[in-house]
């Protein structure tokens, strides 16, 4: 079969050549990158005029006065300032292999060669079709989906969703949704989110019946959530469009729940056909399985799913009987070719390095990350720092007894001091930490001093 000028440009020698040596002056300057350190005092003013600009453009000041020069080093990352970070909430949720990776940066570098910048459903390159094909390949293993969307990020690929949704069940228009869930920011999907402050000043659809989330604490909370599902349909009946709900919530406090707890709401939304959506824009990847509905066991009942974030762009997957008529989705904008392109070799890398599994490097991760706050929580910090749980990477604690006004000041006190991580929840506030898959027991240990250091100064 002949050559196309494309294949031509993707085995040139010499570009090959020029990749690999951009690649060495970034690791040249990555290397340097070896721990946290504080600001370069010549460079603090800098810093402070470009936070200021940026927060006048925007409008709004930025949340930590972060402004990145453009290289890190896996768990690490430099500052405008000169000051490194240890990054452990990765852009909430993107950079799941960290910062300047060398194979991430190669592949979006290839992809950049394409001659387009931002790749669409009417037009696809061959980094569109790479990518679909092995995200598709992944999430149908222990699932039923069959097709793939892409879109730029996880509201489109949610919006996609609940228009597969309602039109498969089409004239219903309710949505079954959990209490403290979180599904974006368009005016759809700031509704399903379960966070007033989120939608200030929009109008209320009244379309979204909320289901209470598990509580550990309480011995019927599985009962009296399907229970409350159940009252929903037989109110609504016929107007039900989908149920869909995060495996693990992320804005709403990092909150966990077991396979039980599912199990009888998705087996009662079969008996009744209503669609089961399943929302892992943060979850994916990061569960110790690629969805989190796989560490669950629940991948059977799942009808759609949706991610983002590590994926580098957005994504809605169908079963074949969930795949929209024509027409109702499509997108200019399904990602830039440099994103497809690294997405596609992130999801090599996890895929092919014994990241997965009960075994593997996320649940080691988890299991060490969450041993270092466990052990803070019973010694140095005992009283101030609580209940460290989660899945995979994706770990929380409380501390202060979730008052926000002090965890909010943490929060700050720890990007000072050299971490950067985020908050969550509502009533009780939670640290959040999105660890990124690279990060190490030297990296880990840092992070517990990091934390030990800034609750003592808090309290």
């Amino acid at each position: 079969m002949p050559t196309t000028k494309g294949q031509m440009v993707a085995q040139s020698t010499k570009i090959q050549t020029l990749v690999q040596d951009a690649l060495k002056e970034i690791a040249s300057a990555s290397a340097q990158i070896e721990g946290v350190r504080p600001p370069d005092p010549e460079r603090v003013e800098h810093m402070k005029e470009l936070v200021g600009q940026l927060g006048t453009v925007r409008g709004r000041p930025l949340h930590y006065p972060y402004i990145g020069s453009g290289v890190g080093r896996g768990c690490y990352v430099e500052l405008e300032d000169g000051s490194v970070k240890l990054d452990l909430i990765n852009g909430i949720g993107i950079h799941v292999l960290g910062h300047s990776h060398p194979r991430v940066m190669a592949a979006a570098m290839r992809g950049a060669l394409s001659d387009v910048v931002i790749q669409g459903n009417l037009q696809p390159n061959r980094e569109y079709y790479e990518f679909s094909k092995k995200i598709l390949e992944i999430a149908s293993r222990r699932s039923r989906l069959k097709h793939v969307w892409l879109s730029t990020c996880g509201a489109i690929a949610n919006e996609n969703a609940l228009k597969a949704c309602r039109q498969k069940a089409t004239p219903a228009r309710m949505i079954l949704a959990m209490k403290s869930a979180f599904a974006g920011r368009s005016t759809m999907m700031a509704e399903i989110t379960d966070n007033p402050g989120f939608r200030v000043g929009l109008p209320e659809y009244q379309e979204v019946l909320r289901i209470p989330w598990f509580d550990k604490h309480d011995a019927r909370s599985i009962e009296n959530s399907l229970r409350i599902m159940k009252e929903h349909v037989a109110k609504h009946e016929n107007n039900v469009s989908c149920f869909t709900f995060e495996p693990m919530q992320g804005e709403g406090g990092y909150n966990v729940a077991p396979r039980e707890f599912f199990l009888p709401m998705l087996e009662f939304c079969r008996e009744k056909k209503i669609p089961v959506w399943v929302d892992e824009v943060q979850t994916f990847t990061r569960t110790g399985q690629f969805f989190a509905f796989e560490t669950l066991g629940i991948g059977d009942y799942v009808d759609v799913c949706t991610v983002a974030k590590t994926a580098q762009t957005g994504a809605t997957f169908f079963t074949q009987e969930m795949n929209p008529k024509p027409g109702l989705i499509s997108g200019t904008f399904s990602g830039s070719s440099a994103a497809l392109s690294a997405g596609h070799e992130i999801l090599e890398v996890l895929d092919k390095e014994n990241y997965m599994g009960p075994n593997g490097k996320i649940q080691q991760i988890h299991n060490e990350f969450i041993g270092m706050l466990k052990r803070l929580s019973e010694t140095s910090c005992r009283g101030k720092l609580e209940s460290p749980e989660g899945m995979g990477l994706m770990i929380a604690v409380t501390p202060f007894g979730g008052v926000k006004e002090k965890v909010d000041k943490l929060t700050h006190a720890l990007f000072k001091n050299g971490l950067i991580c985020f908050t969550c929840g509502h009533g009780v506030y939670r640290l959040r930490f999105l660890v990124p898959a690279v990060i190490t027991s030297e990296d880990i240990r840092c992070a517990g001093e990091i934390i030990e250091k800034s609750i003592s100064e808090i309290a």
